[in-house]
């Protein structure tokens, strides 16, 4: 693609640096390289994760834009299925490189819009161009976990994904089931009832579908296997490891109302590695703030933001409601039941989102200073 579009022009380029930004695809990738605002930028398709061509593209861009070997590079993905690798390759070849939240960036608001992937890499690069050129509120910027940090995560997933995995096993062995006419319990004991099953003709269970659920149910004993094997991992990890994301878990397990989940969760998602400089950004990142809506004599609100971890808004909410069964007479219980405990259901529901965000903060607090929240207890 050598046109004389993409040469660059003295009036409107910056040799302080080259522009880089990548839009990612499953079986390709799209460059795009820039120098400044209002140049054209040069794009080039590659085979996606050829990681060598990239800096060999990077090259040439600097060769054709006349700059030096040592130029900076600033660089910008969106965060997806490619993950952090991408991230911690550039920057070990000396590459700035920016990780964008892709649901921070800024799409025009008519019915339909055009999107390519030609468009979408000048999109990003031009919004690179007007971050690094002070307007820092242009997009998010992800912050990119270590190789440590990111591994921790893989213990409670897994777990998250076979107890998944295991519930959609049982419910698809009670609906075949059902299709016959029977009410399936599951349990111990499950395939010696599948032989006594009767039909409502006094019949047993067609063969094909005994065997089916005999296969399915040999899933679930796998699942419920592995499930044993990563709780037991866990338990074990927090009574003898000696690493700092597993003592904040262990911190957070000592309060009345936070179970082992939540407290694992809490830390390997949230507090750990987090480095939090108020109770702003403590909500925001969870998804927990409020969004109104005003404009002249309009005001509304719109519920919670849903913008940050939704593990960790789904636990929050959970440990919030259970934060007023065992932490009864700690101040933020008291406070729910001041203000929603005599409410409607619509109401307490929207207190206990209130209530879990003001939880999360006092955890966050607790966990920087040692503070127990005000009127909570520990276990015994």
């Amino acid at each position: 693609m050598k046109t004389a579009a993409t040469r660059p022009r003295k009036d409107s380029v910056s040799p302080r640096a080259l522009y880089l930004a990548f839009e990612l695809g499953e079986e390709a990738w799209t460059l795009g390289f820039t120098r400044g605002v209002g140049q054209r930028p040069r794009q080039r398709a590659i085979a996606a994760r050829d990681w060598e061509t990239v800096l060999l593209e990077i090259e040439g861009a600097k060769r054709r834009f006349g700059l030096g070997e040592s130029v900076r590079v600033v660089s910008c993905y969106e965060a997806g299925r490619d993950g952090f690798w991408l991230h911690r390759l550039l920057v070990h070849h000396g590459i700035a490189n920016l990780v964008v939240d892709s649901s921070s960036i800024e799409v025009k608001r008519r019915g339909r819009r055009v999107k390519t992937d030609r468009l979408d890499v000048g999109k990003l690069l031009a919004m690179l161009l007007r971050y690094h050129g002070g307007e820092r509120a242009v997009w998010s910027v992800v912050r990119v976990p270590t190789v440590v940090e990111e591994d921790r995560r893989q213990l409670h997933r897994e777990l998250a994904t076979a107890k998944r995995d295991r519930t959609r096993v049982t419910n698809r062995i009670k609906g075949l089931l059902v299709n016959q006419g029977v009410a399936g319990e599951m349990g111990g004991g499950f395939l010696e009832r599948v032989g006594t099953i009767r039909l409502w003709d006094g019949s047993s269970l067609p063969a094909a579908l005994r065997a089916r659920l005999e296969r399915e149910w040999a899933k679930v004993e796998l699942l419920t296997a592995q499930i044993r094997e990563l709780e037991a991992e866990r338990v074990r990890l927090l009574r003898s490891s000696q690493d700092a994301a597993v003592g904040v878990a262990r911190q957070l397990y000592l309060l009345r109302g936070i179970g082992l989940n939540s407290a694992w969760l809490y830390a390997m998602e949230f507090f750990s590695w987090r480095g939090f400089r108020n109770r702003r950004e403590v909500g925001a990142l969870a998804g927990l703030t409020p969004t109104p809506y005003a404009s002249g004599a309009m005001s509304r609100e719109q519920g919670i933001g849903k913008a940050g971890n939704r593990h960790i808004r789904a636990m929050a909410i959970e440990i919030a409601w259970g934060w007023l069964r065992f932490q009864p007479e700690s101040a933020l219980s008291r406070w729910y039941q001041e203000r929603f405990g005599s409410g409607s259901s619509r109401v307490r529901r929207i207190g206990i989102v209130a209530l879990a965000r003001r939880l999360l903060v006092e955890l966050w607090r607790y966990l920087e200073t040692g503070a127990v929240p005000e009127g909570a207890v520990l276990k015994a």
